[in-house]
């Protein structure tokens, strides 16, 4: 079983930028995958992007490529999601997940997301 807590949320300006941090506990963090999503109001959950287990790969949406990065401190079983330029369609509650593989598979772990909202 793995627990998954975000913070960092907040409200910010436009070019701002914010660093999300999802804490999870359990002795076996380095074994997952993690991924970050976003849900906008009304619009379906999409995906950020996802880092491997080791930290040595990542995948990115379009959407963010460039602005966002993803990491993790398997010291400290936590993955972070640092967002720079920030936009208005960036608002969202931001959810961190887990998964055994890097590739494919359902994320069986499920934080309960932080609110980020991008004032223009």
């Amino acid at each position: 079983q793995v627990q998954l807590v975000e913070s960092g949320g907040g409200l910010v300006q436009a070019g701002d930028s914010l660093r999300l941090s999802c804490a999870a506990s359990g002795r076996t963090f380095s074994s997952y995958a993690m991924g970050w999503f976003r849900q906008a109001p009304g619009k379906e959950r999409e995906v950020v992007g996802r880092i491997s287990g080791s930290g040595a790969k990542t995948y990115y949406a379009d959407s963010v490529k460039g602005r966002f990065t993803i990491s993790r401190d398997n010291a400290k079983n936590t993955v972070y999601l640092q967002m720079n330029s920030l936009k208005p369609e960036d608002t969202a509650v931001y959810y961190c997940a887990a998964r055994r593989d890097y590739l494919v598979g359902v994320y069986e772990y499920w934080g309960q997301g932080t609110q980020v909202t991008i004032s223009s």
